[in-house]
This record gives C-alpha cells, sequence and structure tokens, in this order.
C-alpha cells in the first residue's frame, strides 16, 4: 500500500485531501511548515529517510498574488527553491513520485481558445513568473507530474468565493472584474482527482505519466460571473456591477483568458471534471 506525503496541509487543497482521506486506501500524511519546512534540503532528507515514501503531492507555495510583487525573495524560496529541494531528493530517493501544483497565470492568456499545456507561457507578475521557474525545475523529470489549476475556491481558507459571500453581507454594491475570463476550481475536485490518480496507479489500472496536465472545472466564466452565480445561489440582493481590469487596485498584473483544456488529464488519467456552476453549488450548501 502506497504511502503520500502531503507538503502544505494547512492550505486549501491540503485540507480538502485531508477531508476525503478515509475514501481511498493510500496512507496519507499531512504537514505543513511546523512539521516539515521542505525549503530545508537536510530537514527534507531526513524526513524522506526515516518515512518512507511513495508519493509527494506538494501543495505549499506562495499563493499571495499581490504581495509577491513586495515579497519576491520570498515568493521564489517557496515558489521555485522549495522544488530545488524537491528534485534533489527524487535523485536520492529513488521511488518516490511528485505531484506538484502549479498554476493557469503561467501562460499568456491571449489566444481565444482553450489553453492547452504546449501553449506558450508569458507570466505577467512575480507570483505567476515563481510558479512557472519552479515548474521548470521539475520538467522532463520522469517521476514528476505537475498540475496546473485555476482560480481555487473552497470552504477552508480564504478565497474568492468567501470573499464574495462575507461582501455581500457587509455591502448593497459590489464591483467585480467582468474582463477576467476562466475556470474556477473546487478544491474538493482538484483533491478526489489527485487521490484517483494515485489509487489508479498503484493499482495499475494506469500508468504513471509524468508531465504537464491541466486541470480545473469545467465551462468557462469571469469573475462577473461567479458573483453573480453567489447571489443567486444564497439569494443575495447586492447590487453587483462589473467593471474593467484597469478600475481595480492591484500592484499584479493578471492574464486576460485562462481558460484551460483539460482533454489531456481526462485522456490520460481518466479524471472526471465537473461543471463549475454545479462545483460552486456543492461548496456552497457546505458554506451556509
Amino acid at each position: 500500500m502506497s504511502h503520500v506525503l502531503v507538503t502544505g496541509a494547512n492550505g486549501q487543497l491540503g485540507r480538502e485531501l485531508k477531508k476525503m482521506r478515509n475514501r481511498f486506501r493510500q496512507t496519507y500524511t499531512f504537514t505543513d511548515v511546523e512539521e516539515l519546512d521542505a525549503t530545508n534540503l537536510k530537514a527534507l532528507k531526513s524526513y524522506l529517510a526515516s518515512h518512507p515514501v511513495d508519493f509527494i503531492i506538494n501543495c505549499a507555495a506562495y499563493t499571495d498574488v499581490e504581495r509577491a510583487e513586495s515579497e519576491p525573495d520570498q515568493a521564489m524560496k517557496l515558489n521555485r527553491d522549495i522544488l530545488v529541494n524537491f528534485k534533489n531528493c527524487l535523485e536520492e530517493f529513488r521511488s518516490v513520485r511528485i505531484i506538484h501544483i502549479s498554476t493557469d497565470y503561467v501562460y499568456r492568456g491571449e489566444q481565444p481558445r482553450p489553453i492547452r499545456e504546449d501553449d506558450p507561457t508569458a507570466p505577467l507578475g512575480v507570483y505567476a513568473r515563481t510558479k512557472l521557474e519552479g515548474e521548470n525545475v521539475l520538467r522532463g523529470h520522469p517521476r514528476a507530474l505537475i498540475v496546473r489549476t485555476s482560480w481555487l475556491y473552497s470552504v477552508f481558507g480564504k478565497n474568492f468565493v468567501k470573499n464574495m459571500i462575507n461582501r455581500m453581507d457587509q455591502k448593497s454594491d459590489l464591483k467585480v472584474v467582468y474582463d477576467q475570463v476562466g475556470s474556477p476550481t473546487y478544491a474538493e475536485d482538484l483533491a478526489r482527482a489527485i487521490m484517483q490518480i494515485i489509487s489508479d496507479v498503484e493499482s495499475d489500472m494506469i500508468q504513471f505519466v509524468p508531465g504537464i496536465f491541466n486541470y480545473s472545472n469545467s465551462g468557462v466564466c469571469s469573475w462577473y460571473d461567479i458573483t453573480m452565480e453567489i447571489c443567486r445561489m444564497i439569494g443575495c440582493r447586492a447590487k453587483v456591477i462589473p467593471i474593467e481590469s484597469h478600475e481595480f487596485s492591484g500592484l499584479a498584473k493578471r492574464p486576460a483568458y485562462t481558460v484551460m483544456n483539460k482533454s489531456r488529464i481526462q485522456e490520460v488519467y481518466g479524471v472526471d471534471v465537473p461543471y463549475w456552476r454545479i462545483s460552486l453549488e456543492r461548496c456552497i450548501h457546505d458554506l451556509i
């Protein structure tokens, strides 16, 4: 039976993985910086030497897109340098495979069609650039799987969906960007997909295929569309006002279009990709 190590386990995805761990036969160990500082190579190697691991799911990351602009060194440490440590460990611990979580922000986001994994990358800010540099560390490794996801939300932590629900309780008017288009990802869906991949690989139902894979919920929407759906689902009477990106005061630039093509992960690993409205409704049902 495989042993799976989850790093960065206190984040949205890590907590969703922990929530559903009993649905799968693998043994899961959940760590965050307090239990295992993966930016410390010596500590990471020591941990793996004393705790045999078959898979690592790396959820550890610097994800504050705005703050990254003023803290580039910290973002680089968590988004790139930590991957150097993991790659080093892959060379020493030959049975370990890693699933690393990356972002749609690495894409250029200018073509008017769903983005494929081999489309050009052109990160616009510090967060996106450090995430791409982290990917590049692992790119091409035969035991590394990179999952690019987008607009992650869940019942845990801080995210757009929870923020909008809170704001709807406090304000009668909400200004929301409508010219950034993509697909949200319910972290529960992503967690289930990753755990299913590991389970199917262990049972020899599928082979472990390395490389880069897109995963988000199906469908297309803007931040404005999501907000309108939240309003409808919770019965909010707040007025939602669409604005353009240049009207939003923020340090970081964001790609305008990051709808991702998910056909590769569906064809190779057979994972489920639920429609975004259905997943949003499930999440809101658990929140309110």
